[in-house]
């Protein structure tokens, strides 16, 4: 699935009290945060949420009664933006060059013996997956895959997933998000 990007403007009221005044007088403090949202095809949800205080501290300090103004005029609807769908033929090719990779690389260690095909199955194999189910472009290039790569490599009792997977995430770091621009015609994003 797709990542999706919410830039709001979060208003929470609050009110002080003072032990002289028994009256509330409010003031409105404005919290800014932007919250991204994506969804796994097994169903996972994940939503992030980052605030800015700088914000925040500049805007507490302006005085304003809740019963001046509807919260209505003041919230606008927020944007959202959402990265391109995956392109399949770009995950295939992308998957075939991340393969490649890995055979080169991961060949000169003598950490994985016998088993580097089997190391190499499996990395190039969640790659893909994520490439096609996920991958939207630059700015969706997860770290989680890679995670995903050591952890499975470890669980199936294979040597190096530690290391197959740091290979990995370093080739895409410097490929994945230049090729992307690179097959989209550089107009991405």
């Amino acid at each position: 699935m797709a990542w999706s990007i919410s830039p709001t403007l979060c208003l929470a009221p609050w009110i002080f009290y003072s032990s002289s005044q028994i009256s509330s007088s409010s003031s409105l403090c404005a919290v800014s945060s932007l919250c991204l949202s994506r969804s796994r095809s097994n169903g996972t949800i994940y939503k992030h949420s980052f605030s800015f205080p700088s914000v925040s501290k500049k805007l507490q300090k302006l005085p304003l009664s809740l019963s001046s103004f509807s919260t209505k005029r003041l919230v606008p609807r927020a944007a959202e933006y959402k990265f391109p769908d995956p392109i399949p033929e770009f995950a295939d090719a992308e998957t075939e060059k991340f393969r490649d990779h890995l055979v080169k690389k991961l060949s000169k260690k003598d950490v994985y013996g016998e088993s580097l095909q089997e190391v190499i199955g499996v990395c190039t194999e969640i790659f893909s997956t994520f490439l096609h189910t996920e991958y939207g472009g630059p700015g969706t290039l997860l770290v989680i895959p890679f995670i995903d790569m050591a952890d499975t490599v470890n669980e199936r009792g294979l040597p190096g997933g530690p290391q197959a997977a740091r290979a990995a995430i370093k080739w895409a770091q410097d490929h994945v998000d230049k090729d992307w621009k690179e097959w989209n015609g550089g107009d991405s994003n």
